[in-house]
């Protein structure tokens, strides 16, 4: 045994040498660098948003429109009936 590997214990252990210990700190590594870029992206984002108000566009207006261009058009349809049905059923329209 050298003198940077773990003393064995009595226990089993699941990673089993230096090789799963290096596998598991590449991928903790890569999480790291995505979760980097994920606040990166989403910073942008933020921006993009601030510069809509800026220039006087309703973000909240923007926001739903993202939401509603991310479905498909049936299930945009079908989630319109029902709206239309409960605001029938509650006098709002």
């Amino acid at each position: 045994m050298s003198a940077t590997a773990p003393a064995e214990t009595g226990t089993a252990s699941p990673v089993k040498g230096n090789v799963a210990a290096a596998e598991l700190r590449q991928f903790i590594e890569r999480v790291e660098r995505l979760e980097e870029e994920k606040k990166a992206i989403s910073d942008d984002i933020r921006d993009v948003f601030a510069e809509m108000k800026g220039r006087g566009y309703e973000v909240k207006a923007v926001r739903q429109i993202l939401k509603i261009r991310k479905q498909d058009q049936a299930e945009r349809q079908e989630e319109e009936a029902i709206l239309d049905v409960y605001m029938q059923a509650l006098g709002m329209l």
